[in-house]
């Protein structure tokens, strides 16, 4: 029974979804308005209370995004359109509103094509899939439970259940499982930054000497590693180096 309550613990922290504002909001109802009124300052001023308030809100950070584009903070809309769609992948608005931000960048750096095992992977696993891959491992698992109770206790039914039934149940649950926690961590995870300062200094591991290059500001980077206020860092391009901490802010 133990077991039984871990394992939906587990799947349940899939489940978690981020909610609307509440129309009624005086915070949300305020940056509207300033927004409206083309007075992007204070918009923003009041979006950023609310996103401290709701960190698991995508229209916040679209919101933010559309604000900072609009006063030409480049690597502040891009990072607020990560953001957005961190939390909710399949945003429309937010992949062509980044898409628009990025032109933007000086001198950008443009991603290499990664091979088709790591997008489809990233594919199945992308946040707005965890509470899917949830329900069904649960589904699979009360099914499994329910057969397996069936075959051993039941005298009608313990010939009709096969054993590679349950043990087909049993590995599409693991898989499942596998995914549902890996999207749930995606949904989590920080390991992803938007370089925050225009030509920002890549370094060697020696943390010495002429940078490698220059980064271009709201360029999105990867994590790796970290250490004593310096961060290991993965460019679009597949080139890797080490910049300050404080130069980057995770999405």
């Amino acid at each position: 029974m133990r077991t039984l309550i871990a394992i939906t613990v587990i799947l349940l922290t899939g489940l978690g979804q981020a909610y609307a504002v509440p129309a009624d909001n005086g915070i949300w109802q305020k940056g509207n308005l300033f927004y409206q009124q083309k007075q992007y300052d204070s918009a923003a001023f009041y979006y950023e209370q609310l996103a401290a308030q709701k960190p698991r809100n995508a229209d916040i950070y679209y919101n933010l995004g559309n604000t900072y584009y609009r006063l030409n903070k480049v690597a502040l809309a891009i990072l607020n359109y990560e953001r957005t769609l961190k939390m909710n992948p399949d945003h429309r608005q937010a992949k062509e509103n980044l898409m628009l931000a990025q032109e933007r960048i000086s001198n950008r750096i443009h991603g290499s094509e990664p091979i088709f095992f790591i997008r489809w992977w990233d594919s199945i696993t992308r946040p707005g899939l965890a509470t899917v891959w949830s329900i069904i491992a649960l589904v699979t698992f009360s099914l499994f439970v329910l057969l397996f109770y069936l075959r051993r206790y039941s005298g009608a039914y313990s010939g009709r259940v096969p054993v590679q039934l349950l043990g087909i149940l049993a590995f599409v649950f693991c898989l499942l499982l596998i995914l549902s926690i890996s999207a749930a961590n995606n949904s989590t995870s920080d390991s992803t930054a938007v370089v925050m300062q225009n030509d920002a200094p890549l370094m060697n591991k020696e943390l010495k000497g002429k940078p490698l290059l220059l980064i271009p500001e709201g360029t999105t980077v990867n994590i790796r590693t970290e250490r004593e206020g310096w961060l290991e860092i993965s460019l679009p391009d597949g080139r890797t180096g080490w910049v300050k901490q404080n130069l980057v802010s995770r999405i």
